[in-house]
């Protein structure tokens, strides 16, 4: 049996971070959903960066678009837009077997609204309307200015993927602001049942400490951080007041895991997939991870709820130098600084094809 099935079995779901419409058009999406276990799927800017500039695909649409009098952030979102919504219908009948669960798609608001929360919540209303999906999260920075954002979507009922956490402390910060929108809704008389995830960025830890730490040491502190978020996970989802939330009809906001495709050549292709199995999480890996996966036949030992090894090992690099939560909040703002630059990148191609296929109109074929 595939190594993705039994993931899949295990109780963990399995998204795929990438987007583009030749997936759509080519029927790979269809496939990876029926064959690989696919159950959901992310986004962000750099995906759709990637996707424009190297190639033709998007050329008739932004032609059309350009013709139409769009530009810039409006046009791309358009294109997103409907890319995700024709996504989210494929997940559909997922979103539906799960009651809610799974089969959810993401789109992020612009990056540059990373340090306002007034005009980050203002774009997530916009988003979710015109998405017009109820399995359509739209994802917000875990940032310290996003979580009054990320409180006030969920109050207002917006599914919400909250994004670019690292560390323990980003994810309880964001489950905390979560929590706190889904009792308003209580204590306001409203269904409290508004789904969202919390995204966990694994691999960026290991990378952050090549060459800083001792050879045996060596891609060890992605795992460890993200066994440690886990125990945290476990032990506040089974608190009074979480239970208290699930007794008026709430449900658990689900850890997923990021950016956890391996960016050492030397290590196993499946290095954090595996490492961070466990039920009722999701892991949003990219394609060539996913294809990696389904070569595979064995998963190994499921997560266990209270870390494991994770502190030892934890203090191992605090010994060798590295302040975990220091390295968390720099990762966070280096994270949030790489997506504005990915948007800024992606505005510019968007801006470069406009000028060039506007004249062209319908006459650019994809």
């Amino acid at each position: 049996m595939k190594a993705t099935q039994l993931l899949h079995d295990a109780g963990q779901s399995l998204w795929l971070d990438n987007i583009s419409r030749d997936l759509l058009e080519s029927g790979t999406l269809e496939r990876y959903i029926r064959e690989l276990s696919v159950t959901g799927l992310t986004s962000n800017p750099t995906i759709y960066d990637h996707s424009i500039k190297n190639g033709a695909t998007y050329d008739r649409a932004i032609a059309e678009k350009v013709q139409r009098g769009k530009s810039g952030e409006e046009l791309f979102f358009e294109l997103a837009l409907e890319d995700l919504t024709r996504t989210a219908d494929l997940f559909h009948p997922i979103y539906e077997k799960t009651n809610g669960v799974d089969g959810w798609v993401s789109l992020e608001v612009s990056p540059l609204l990373a340090y306002d929360p007034t005009r980050t919540l203002a774009a997530a209303r916009d988003l979710f309307a015109r998405a017009s999906r109820s399995n359509f999260f739209i994802k917000i920075p875990g940032t310290a200015e996003g979580l009054p954002a990320i409180e006030e979507a969920i109050f207002s009922g917006i599914p919400v993927n909250v994004t670019l956490l690292f560390s323990r402390e980003h994810y309880l910060a964001a489950a905390e602001a979560y929590l706190r929108g889904v009792e308003r809704r209580i204590e306001a008389g409203l269904n409290p049942s508004v789904a969202s995830v919390a995204s966990v960025f694994v691999s960026r830890w290991d990378t952050a400490v090549v060459g800083q730490v001792p050879a045996e040491l060596q891609n060890q502190l992605a795992i460890a951080v993200a066994k440690r978020t886990y125990r945290a996970a476990s032990a506040l989802l089974n608190s009074a007041r979480w239970r208290r939330a699930y007794n008026f009809g709430a449900r658990p906001q689900r850890l997923l895991w990021a950016s956890t495709g391996t960016k050492d050549p030397k290590a196993s292709d499946i290095l954090y997939v595996k490492a961070l199995a466990a039920p009722y999480t999701v892991n949003t890996m990219p394609e060539a991870t996913l294809k990696a996966l389904a070569l595979h036949e064995d998963v190994g030992e499921l997560l266990p709820a209270d870390g494991g090894d994770s502190e030892a090992i934890l203090s191992r690099f605090a010994a060798a130098g590295v302040d975990v939560v220091a390295l968390g909040a720099k990762l966070q703002t280096q994270g949030a600084d790489a997506f504005v630059k990915s948007w800024k990148d992606l505005l510019g191609v968007i801006s470069s094809k406009s000028a060039a296929l506007g004249s062209r109109g319908a006459e650019v074929h994809p």
